[in-house]
C-alpha cells in the first residue's frame, strides 16, 4: 500500500468516491451482551456484516475493501472465543467463497500466516488461489494482522537486504519502505470506518491511515448495514481532503 496519495486517491477530491474503504469491525461483543445474548451469536450475526459489507461495496462500486477480521492480539482472548472465531472464518470460508469468486471478487489477506493452524492456513491460500484472476472488488481481509509488526517486518526486509549488499540503506525513502509493507500494489484506504463508538485505530493500517478520512459510528457491527455504510461514505463525501496541502480541493460527491 503505497503511503503518498496516489492519483486515483487525489482524484476522489475532486468529485469521486473512495477507492478504498477499510473497516475496524467492532462491538460484536457488547452487541450480543445488550441483548441478553451468548457472545458467539454477536460474532455470528457480524459474519452476516460482512456479507452485507462487501456486497454493498460492489454495489457502490467501491475497488477496495479492507476488513479488520482478527488481530495479532486477539489471540490473548479466551481459547473458547478464541475457537469459535476460528470456527466462524473456517465456515465463512467454505461458504462464501464461490459466491465470492462468482461476482469477481478477488480475496487477498494480509497478516502473519506462520504458526497458523494448518486448515486455516490452507483455506486462506485456497481463497487467493481460487479468486486471484479476478478483477471485481479487491477484498482484503486483515488475518492474524498488527500494523506495528507489519511495520516491523518491512524493517526487518530492508535491514536483511542492506546487510546482503543489495541494497544502500541511503536509497531508503519513504516509497521503499512502502514498497516491503504487506500488500504494496494496493492504495492506501481513502476512508477508515470503526464501528462501535471507539474512537481510535487499534493498531490497524497505522502506516497506510496516514491520510485516510475517518468515520466513527455509533452502531456495533452487527448493526452496520447499507444504511450504515452509505452515511460513513456520505460523511467522505462533505471532506475536504488536502494532503497537507492549503486546501481548496472540493468535496468528494456522495455515492447512492
Amino acid at each position: 500500500m503505497p503511503t503518498s496519495p496516489t492519483e486515483s486517491s487525489r482524484s476522489t477530491a475532486s468529485g469521486r468516491s473512495p477507492e478504498h474503504v477499510a473497516i475496524i469491525m467492532d462491538g460484536n461483543g457488547r452487541w450480543a451482551q445488550a441483548r441478553g445474548l451468548p457472545r458467539f451469536e454477536g460474532h455470528r450475526r457480524g459474519v452476516e456484516a460482512v456479507r452485507g459489507a462487501v456486497r454493498s461495496a460492489i454495489e457502490f462500486g467501491i475497488p477496495y475493501l479492507t476488513i479488520y477480521s482478527f488481530s495479532s492480539e486477539n489471540w490473548s482472548r479466551p481459547a473458547e472465543e478464541v475457537a469459535m472465531l476460528m470456527g466462524l472464518l473456517k465456515r465463512y470460508i467454505r461458504n462464501d467463497l464461490a459466491e465470492l469468486h462468482g461476482n469477481d471478487v478477488r480475496v487477498r489477506v494480509i497478516g502473519q500466516r506462520v504458526g497458523l493452524a494448518p486448515d486455516i492456513a490452507a483455506l486462506l491460500d485456497e481463497a487467493e488461489t481460487l479468486t486471484r484472476a479476478n478483477h471485481g472488488l479487491n477484498l482484503i481481509v486483515a488475518f492474524n494482522y498488527g500494523a506495528r509488526q507489519e511495520i516491523v517486518e518491512a524493517a526487518r526486509r530492508l535491514a536483511r537486504e542492506a546487510t546482503q549488499g543489495r541494497l544502500d540503506p541511503a536509497r531508503i525513502d519513504i516509497d521503499m519502505f512502502a514498497s516491503r509493507l504487506g500488500a504494496p500494489d494496493v492504495p492506501d484506504p481513502d476512508l477508515i470506518i470503526r464501528t462501535s463508538g471507539e474512537q481510535r485505530l487499534s493498531n490497524f493500517l497505522l502506516w497506510q491511515a496516514a491520510y485516510a478520512e475517518l468515520v466513527f459510528l455509533p452502531i456495533h457491527w452487527p448493526d452496520f448495514d447499507r444504511a450504515a455504510f452509505e452515511s460513513a461514505l456520505a460523511q467522505f463525501a462533505g471532506r475536504e481532503r488536502r494532503f497537507g496541502g492549503a486546501g481548496g480541493a472540493a468535496p468528494v460527491k456522495s455515492v447512492s
